[in-house]
């Protein structure tokens, strides 16, 4: 996988945590898993699920957009912005599980992730396994995940020693 790559190459230049990291890719179907966590040593897959994206102007909840979703670092666009962001402070949420953890975006496409509160949380509305053809249901820009895959993934994110990678990328 390319971008793994170079996510790695992007790690070791940043010092970021270079046992695994976050990729999600927005080109593929939102009925389909498209959050992957991988793994750098064994340079695989460890944990994969699906994953929301924003609604922008369309119904919060609706799935308009599964197969082309739009992108955007505007507050109040219900977008979803793309770029690579460090996973910071685990948190309590009012969503899901009740965990979230602060995103920090790292490029000019998601500089305003802090603000614009974009988090990664789970959701009850989103299911535990692929629902292609149909679409996961779209929120306010957060990469939301099931509350299972949450449970999954979080024991990872809070043993991390290092700061860990999370890129959205099309």
């Amino acid at each position: 996988m390319v971008k793994a790559q170079e996510a790695l190459a992007y790690c070791k230049e940043k010092r970021m945590n270079t046992d695994f990291c976050v990729l999600i890719d927005m080109s593929v179907h939102s009925g389909k898993n498209r959050f992957f966590l991988w793994d750098f040593k064994e340079a695989k897959v460890i944990e994969e699920g699906l994953c929301s994206h924003g609604c922008g102007k369309a119904p919060w909840g609706d799935t308009q957009t599964m197969t082309k979703p739009v992108f955007s670092n505007v507050s109040e666009s219900h977008m979803s912005s793309v770029g690579k962001y460090k996973i910071g402070e685990r948190g309590v949420s009012q969503w899901g599980i009740n965990v979230k953890y602060l995103l920090h975006g790292l490029e000019k496409t998601n500089s305003n992730a802090y603000k614009r509160f974009i988090v990664l949380h789970s959701w009850d509305a989103v299911a535990e396994e692929e629902v292609y053809p149909n679409g996961t249901p779209e929120g306010w820009g957060c990469p939301a995940v099931s509350n299972g895959f949450l449970r999954a993934i979080d024991g990872y994110l809070k043993g991390a020693e290092d700061a860990v990678l999370l890129w959205v990328y099309i």
